[in-house]
């Protein structure tokens, strides 16, 4: 099938986070903004943009730590200040050169880097 857009014609499926607090991390998530779609006793779903799926997985044997991934936003500074008047208590900004970012720590522990973004709109 050709490719008619200007998007890439791939995206990521899935990227997964293990918790041993499940309930608690699921609804930090919720109240990040990341759309629930199913929640079981040991898992849950989220949708991101794209159709990325971020599964959480519930684990005995936990060490908290930092994200395999990294989120990226369109307005940082917006989120960071949602984040601050909801008490999720971000990290300051921190400038770079490509991406500013903070860090936000769910309840289980992990620490998640959120991006400013730099999508593009015409394919390199």
């Amino acid at each position: 099938m050709p490719h008619t857009e200007n998007r890439p014609p791939f995206w990521v499926g899935h990227i997964f986070l293990a918790t041993d607090q499940l309930d608690l991390t699921a609804d930090f998530l919720r109240r990040m903004g990341i759309r629930l779609v199913e929640q079981g006793d040991k898992y849950a779903i989220f949708e991101l943009r794209g159709g990325t799926h971020l599964i959480l997985t519930q684990v005995v044997e936990f060490t908290p730590g930092e994200a395999d991934f990294d989120l990226m936003v369109e307005d940082l500074e917006r989120t960071h200040r949602q984040f601050v008047d909801q008490g999720l208590n971000p990290s300051p900004i921190e400038p770079g050169t490509i991406h500013s970012s903070f860090n936000i720590r769910e309840p289980a522990g992990n620490l998640i880097r959120v991006l400013s973004s730099h999508v593009g709109s015409e394919p390199v």
